[in-house]
């Protein structure tokens, strides 16, 4: 039941989407984004950069072991989703990261991942 719900909220994600604003899975824009959003620095922001690029290579590699097995994928991206944040939240002050995890917690809420990994696109 919860792999129906979670494939449901995935379509329902994924046509939300096209009707939002131009979003991007590229790793060093969605870096600069996130650095709007919590007015991060330059070295910040690049740090973050590499994590989302070695977190989207990760992915990749899951994606191709499993074989585009969705239920399989979800299950497999839980432990690289939360390295990704643990990653990105030990370079952020308190205050960044209070930020960070209202804005990972938005997104979640709306079945989306954005801020959270390397291959989501990132709300704006």
């Amino acid at each position: 039941m919860k792999k129906l719900l979670l494939i449901c909220c995935l379509f329902a994600g994924l046509a939300t989407a096209q009707a939002q604003p131009k979003t991007t899975t590229d790793p060093a824009e969605k870096a600069k984004a996130l650095q709007k959003q919590l007015k991060l620095t330059d070295v910040q922001t690049n740090k973050i950069a590499d994590i989302y690029k070695e977190s989207a290579q990760k992915f990749k590699t899951i994606k191709t072991q499993d074989n585009g097995n969705t239920n399989k994928m979800a299950t497999d991206v839980v432990p690289l989703r939360t390295a990704t944040i643990k990653k990105i939240k030990a370079l952020l002050t308190p205050g960044q990261a209070a930020k960070y995890d209202k804005l990972v917690n938005e997104i979640s809420a709306t079945g989306g991942n954005g801020w959270s990994d390397g291959w989501s696109p990132a709300a704006s």
